[in-house]
Formats: C-alpha cells, structure tokens, sequence
C-alpha cells in the first residue's frame, strides 16, 4: 500500500502533445548542430525517422518557424533557417556585452563562482571522453551560470530569448574546432580573473573567447553572405 507520503514523492506523469515533443527533438537537431542551416526540411522523411504521423510534424514545423529556427524558401519548401554572418556578429556582440556586464556585477557583488568550476570540470571530463554532446551541454551550463550569478532577471530573459541561436552558433563553432580539450581550457582563466577580483582582465578575457567566433570562416560555421 502506498502511504501518503510516499504518494507526494512520486512524479507525476505529464501528458504533452506529441507536436511539442517533435519540436522538442527537432529543436535540439537544429540548435546543437545535427540540423545545419540550410538543411531541407522534408515533412514526410521527418515523419518517418520520428515513427509518427505527417500532422505532429507538420505542427512542430509551425512552433519552430515562431522560433526564428525554420523558414519556407520560395518555391522550394521549408529549411533550418540559414545564418548570416551579419546575425553571428549581432549576436555575438550582444553577447559579449551580456556577459561583460554579469561579471562586473559579480565582481562588484562579490558573488561566489564555485559552481563556474564545476562546469569547467565537467567540461574537461567530457573532452577526456570525447563527448562533443557532453562538452557541449557543459559549455552552455557555463556561460548561462555566468549570467544567473549576475542576478538580473531582465537580462536573463533577454539572454534566453536569444540564446536558441547562441546555442547553434557555439556548436557548429565547436564542431569545427575538434580539439575539445581546448574548449574547455579557454574557460578556467576567465573564472581565475573573477575570483581575484581583477574585474578588467576577467572582461577581456570573456570578451576575447567571444570574438573567437570571428576567427573561423563562413563556410565552416555554415553561414551566408
């Protein structure tokens, strides 16, 4: 017999529209890479890959098109919307100056970093094991702790509404930098810096592993002109 207690500690089952959770897949493909801009978006393949029917697809199409992810080309159909390299910089420099700001208010706040390390050592465990998806989701966890820690929830909204497209870029940045050991050494600096309360050098630092970005080409992030 369950008590009432342990009834409490039972999650409940939530019953979400197949149509979401084909966004939810779809969304994913697109925004960690697996999905490059440009790709066709064929209804009917999607359908079958996913083992459901036209209609949750055909949905899931619509909320990512509101998403800014998917677009219809004229008269050739639907694709993962593609970037420009006009939308990598806007974004990019939106970025930086997020960021720039969370650290000047958790330097002035004087705000505990402990869990920045915990991302960089999860990173650095993923690119022990080469796992491009765990480096990946760590890498993300590390740069959205940077603007909890900041405390500002305007700036969180904004930096979540944008951050659908940060995700993509930062992986198909990743993906043509197959040194993931890297990756996961542009990070500890930036954290040392914040500790030591060097507001500026901890600025510059994040807003150089920004502007990385810049330093690879069109046709490796998959953009156009």
């Amino acid at each position: 017999m369950i008590t009432d207690q342990a009834a409490t500690e039972i999650a409940r089952i939530e019953n979400v529209p197949l149509r979401v959770t084909v966004a939810d897949i779809l969304r994913q493909a697109i925004v960690n890479g697996s999905m490059k801009p440009g790709t066709p978006i064929i209804e009917m393949a999607l359908a079958e890959q996913l083992n459901v029917s036209r209609a949750p697809v055909r949905e899931a199409i619509q909320i990512l098109e509101a998403d800014g992810l998917i677009e219809s080309e004229p008269y050739k159909g639907k694709r993962v919307k593609p970037l420009t390299q006009k939308e990598v910089e806007e974004l990019y420099s939106l970025r930086e100056q997020f960021e720039a700001f969370a650290i000047r208010r958790i330097v002035e706040r004087k705000v505990d970093v402990a869990e920045l390390r915990l991302h960089t050592a999860s990173m650095f465990e993923a690119a022990e094991r080469k796992d491009f998806a765990a480096l990946m989701r760590s890498d993300e966890a590390f740069h959205r702790c940077l603007i909890l820690l900041a405390d500002h929830q305007l700036m969180l909204g904004m930096w979540d509404n944008l951050y659908l497209r940060i995700r993509q870029i930062m992986a198909l940045r990743n993906m043509s930098n197959r040194d993931l050991s890297q990756v996961a050494r542009n990070h500890p600096p930036i954290v040392d810096a914040i500790e030591k309360g060097d507001m500026i050098l901890a600025i510059s630092l994040i807003s150089d592993h920004t502007r990385s970005a810049s330093q690879i080409s069109p046709e490796e992030l998959g953009i156009t002109s």
